[in-house]
């Protein structure tokens, strides 16, 4: 099992999630998405596994823009320029990914 939890540091959700992974002594890679970003590739996972629609913050103010991009690749490509559109966290365990707080699909996976 190799868990990947992508957050930012201000993130209640993503200090929950690695706080629901210590308390189960599951190993995991922390990556603040401010500061290292995903790789388009990392990007293209998460999105055959959840959906382009779910991966983005419907808080941020920048969310609205991201419906009038005319293909999902643009989309993607925007994701990938701005990580703050992101929702988190991101958890990644292979091809496997959840956004958001999840542990009822996490339970799942150890």
């Amino acid at each position: 099992m190799n868990i990947q939890i992508f957050g930012k540091s201000k993130c209640f959700d993503t200090k929950k999630a690695e706080r629901w992974f210590k308390e189960r002594r599951v190993k995991f890679q922390a990556v603040d998405l401010k500061k290292q970003g995903m790789s388009l590739g990392e990007l293209s996972s998460v999105k055959n596994a959840v959906g382009l629609a779910s991966m983005v913050d419907p808080k941020h103010p920048g969310a609205v823009l991201m419906s009038y991009l005319a293909s999902d690749q643009a989309k993607l490509e925007k994701l990938f320029e701005d990580p703050t559109l992101l929702r988190t966290p991101i958890v990644r365990n292979g091809r496997q990914a959840t956004v958001g707080y999840c542990p009822e699909v996490w339970e799942g996976w150890t």
